[in-house]
């Protein structure tokens, strides 16, 4: 892998003084736009049911030009960084500002912080090394019970080098290493069949990951969970009191709760949050924060896809909604600044306001005091799938791993359940806020408008009361 580029426009021979000319002429009468340049290269091995079903190896490079008039955009990309290419791209966008007499906005603030190193994590193992440890984790899951039927193991990594370019010269640079593991495993006693997952992941090279203290603990907590599972009766329909665990279970705010603070929901009043800053949208023992600043976390970024700094914006503080995430564009029009949420999938997508690590800071509550608080309710500690209608708040999300709760102890495992409910209404509705915040592993994914993005997630152990739950038990 040694043909990466160190400086994008040294390895494609694109002039930097004759882009930024290109670049100033495009963006006359505007108000902001950049140029970014991207190169990366990413891999993915799959191990199913015995053998090597997945091995694949992508590389891609391009450009995006951006010109932002008011509310409007005009943004033109292509795979070739060349000066013709970037000449016909600045032609197109230019045409939202014709006739305009905009003032370009003020570059981001500079900065020389690193959040992760420069690592690439396709220059670790060599590929016979990992599909060898994809194997062994197969054979072990296996080996661990009888009544393992299936095991999928896969890894996955990748390294971006990414460039913007301002009007004024100014230049910005990040390299973005990530990488993944992940294991599923099924289970089966006669007819009945059941599954269980567990990943983690960062910004980082695959050996902090594939340590055999590492992969077996992903392995045991796979098994765990489909076990759990296996013994699991059917969930009850009903309203119920709900504890929610720390860690993954935040995926929950960051539906429910943080895509209604995107800057860009706000601006067009689309949101369930729009025209309420200041005031009180939760039980005031909740305080939300979005931080890209955690190091090597897979939702950390050390700028933004503008060029700006990365930051820890408090959202939701003690119940008062305080903040909002914003890339550029929408941070002008809504007169505030910028936080660094400007993100992008690729040098083909124009960026938008995205969350980064999203969560719930620690309350004072024991976790095992909230529990025994409960006298019948639900302990959810497995999050899977969800939807989310911004405009409204609703929601609906999937139990992967939950309990009923009897007498303020965990009775049994339980199946088929799903939380209902709105998230404003959920954020009022928090009782008891734990003392144990956990982030998630590294293996969330945020989709927007098409693109996604590596994303955290993380609260504390939390009571909801009087939660809708779905489930197949009637009674």
């Amino acid at each position: 892998m040694s043909d990466r580029p160190a400086d994008l426009f040294a390895s494609t021979g694109l002039d930097p003084e004759a882009a930024r000319a290109i670049l100033a002429e495009a963006l006359t009468g505007a108000d902001d736009g950049e140029l970014y340049l991207e190169y990366s290269h990413s891999e993915i091995l799959a191990f199913d049911n015995g053998r090597l079903k997945t091995a694949s190896y992508d590389t891609s490079q391009g450009f995006g030009l951006r010109a932002v008039a008011g509310e409007a955009v005009g943004y033109a990309h292509a795979d070739d960084i060349s000066e013709a290419a970037l000449k016909r791209a600045g032609a197109a966008v230019s045409a939202v500002s014709k006739g305009r007499s905009g003032v370009l906005a003020a570059a981001p603030a500079d900065t020389n912080r690193r959040l992760y190193g420069d690592v690439d994590p396709l220059e670790g193992p060599a590929f016979g090394d990992k599909t060898a440890l994809l194997a062994e984790i197969d054979a072990h899951a296996r080996a661990l019970d009888p009544r393992v039927r299936q095991v999928t193991a896969s890894l996955a990594g990748s390294w971006k080098l990414v460039e913007i370019l301002r009007a004024d010269g100014r230049r910005v640079r990040d390299v973005r290493p990530l990488v993944r593991l992940n294991v599923s495993v099924v289970v089966g006693d006669g007819d009945r069949q059941e599954s269980g997952s567990y990943g983690e992941g960062g910004r980082l090279g695959y050996e902090t990951f594939i340590t055999p203290e590492r992969w077996q603990h992903a392995v045991a907590e796979a098994l765990r969970q489909a076990l759990v599972n296996l013994d699991a009766r059917p969930a009850p329909a009903g309203t119920f009191d709900v504890v929610l665990g720390p860690g993954w279970p935040g995926v929950l705010l960051h539906e429910a709760v943080g895509h209604g603070l995107e800057g860009d929901f706000n601006r067009k009043k689309t949101s369930a949050f729009s025209g309420l800053m200041g005031e009180m949208v939760a039980s005031d023992v909740v305080t939300i924060v979005d931080d890209g600043t955690l190091p090597d976390l897979r939702g950390s970024i050390s700028v933004d896809d503008e060029g700006t700094p990365s930051n820890s914006t408090t959202l939701i503080e003690n119940g008062r909604l305080v903040g909002y995430m914003q890339d550029r564009q929408n941070a002008r029009l809504m007169g505030v600044a910028p936080t660094g949420n400007g993100r992008r999938q690729s040098y083909a997508h124009v960026p938008m306001p995205r969350m980064t690590n999203t969560y719930m800071l620690s309350g004072s509550s024991d976790p095992a005091e909230i529990l025994a608080s409960v006298k019948d309710g639900i302990y959810a500690v497995g999050m899977g799938g969800g939807q989310v209608d911004i405009v409204s708040g609703k929601y609906v999300f999937n139990l992967t791993e939950a309990y009923r709760i009897e007498n303020g102890k965990v009775a049994y495992p339980i199946k088929g359940a799903m939380l209902i409910g709105n998230g404003p209404d959920s954020m009022r509705r928090v009782r008891m806020v734990g003392n144990d915040l956990a982030l998630d592993r590294g293996i969330g994914t945020c989709g927007k408008s098409g693109q996604g993005v590596p994303v955290g997630v993380g609260q504390p152990s939390m009571r909801i009361d009087a939660m809708t739950v779905g489930g197949t038990d009637r009674g």
